[in-house]
């Protein structure tokens, strides 16, 4: 079963920049109500998606270091990353359909 991978600060070049597949990277905080909200949408995409995009979450709070570098301003933000590159963003509670439509489009 595909879920999100946690990574860091230190993973994040090897995890997400390199990464021969899309990644969707979660900026989130554990205090954050809409992320815990967001995490069994992101959990039910990550099965769907397997193999097609990688799914990973980051504390802000933990890697400031990441969130900062991405202008991280509010949470829950997902990033979609192709060939190491933000190309969409997408900031607060989304529905599931909403969030496909995006991903689908990045992929086409």
């Amino acid at each position: 079963m595909a879920q999100p991978i946690d990574v860091d600060d230190n993973q994040f070049e090897q995890t997400v920049l390199k990464s021969a597949t899309p990644v969707v990277v979660d900026f989130w905080a554990t205090w954050c109500r809409p992320c815990t909200m967001i995490a069994p949408i992101l959990d039910e995409l990550a099965e769907e998606y397997s193999g097609r995009i990688t799914f990973t979450r980051l504390d802000v709070d933990q890697n400031q270091k990441t969130a900062a570098q991405y202008q991280i301003m509010s949470i829950p933000t997902l990033l979609l990353f192709k060939d190491g590159k933000p190309i969409v963003n997408i900031v607060g509670l989304r529905p599931k359909e909403e969030l496909k439509r995006n991903l689908d489009a990045a992929l086409a």
